[in-house]
């Protein structure tokens, strides 16, 4: 079954670093590239079509590789899944402005795209990915039960690009939250040696309540490639993680790309996310 990654545009600085980064996956996973432009209204679409049909021109020259390209007439809100899920997408690779104004993307307005979606979300900003890819990723390992359901398609991700996983977790002193951590790092730190991959283990001075700033401040040491997180956007659990955890990782300062999956209500699968 091919791959496919869907990659949004607004024809920015942002948007073609997505493209980059969705050029460099594409061939580390054999996967075809569809790029995406949502048009609020019809009489827009004849200058969405020369903008798209010319940035596609221009991968095909920059990259060597012909991507797909597709107009939608809607809401960027309900449009970027609908097509996820039509063309059955692998993966979304979104830029977002961070939290400078009212661009294609601020920081909480694309976290509202990447709720409810099924499908593992690449966040970029304008920092283009490494000729190595993604040669560092940060895996926080939090209080949350399902921040183990991330690990799957971390393990995929490092197969593919040879990665090293540095597993990050809050330093808590209270006994529970400690037994509770300490047990997704095992968890964590089993599944990844059973697949081979190498990692290591780095435990905060911060606890859950700060553990977002510590979390960038820890990649930015690391020089990460990518960071991944749950996305608890809708229901955080205030007290742990504190407000705007998400909106922290993916509008970082350092512009490290975030890796973004939804929880579910299962086990994690024993199969590569890819496959």
């Amino acid at each position: 079954m091919s791959k496919k990654i869907l990659v949004p545009t607004d024809f920015t600085s942002v948007g073609d670093t997505a493209i980059q980064h969705a050029v460099s996956v594409s061939q580390a996973i054999a996967a075809e590239i569809f790029v995406l432009h949502v048009i609020a209204e019809k009489k827009f679409i004849s200058e969405a079509r020369l903008k798209i049909d010319t940035l596609a021109q221009r991968v095909k020259a920059e990259y060597g590789i012909k991507v797909e390209t597709m107009i939608r007439i809607g809401s960027i809100f309900e449009d970027i899944d609908a097509v996820a899920t039509e063309i059955d997408a692998t993966l979304i690779i979104m830029g977002t402005h961070g939290l400078r104004g009212m661009q294609f993307l601020t920081g909480g307005r694309a976290l509202r795209i990447v709720t409810d979606s099924t499908i593992p979300f690449i966040i970029v900003q304008e920092k283009g990915i490494s000729s190595n890819g993604y040669d560092d990723i940060v895996v926080p390992l939090d209080l949350h039960k399902e921040t183990k359901q991330k690990l799957n398609l971390v393990a995929s991700m490092a197969k593919y690009f040879n990665s090293k996983v540095y597993l990050v977790s809050p330093g808590e002193t209270d006994e529970y939250f400690k037994n509770q951590l300490e047990r997704n790092i095992n968890y964590a730190k089993q599944f990844l040696s059973e697949r081979e991959i190498t990692f290591e283990v780095h435990i905060t001075e911060k606890k859950s309540s700060s553990f977002g700033p510590a979390v960038v401040e820890y990649a930015k040491s690391v020089d990460a490639d990518l960071i991944a997180i749950m996305n608890f956007y809708e229901n955080s659990l205030m007290g742990i993680l504190g407000g705007g955890y998400e909106q922290q990782m993916i509008t970082n300062q350092a512009q490290i790309a975030v890796m973004c999956l939804n929880p579910v209500q299962t086990h994690v699968a024993d199969r590569s996310f890819f496959s």
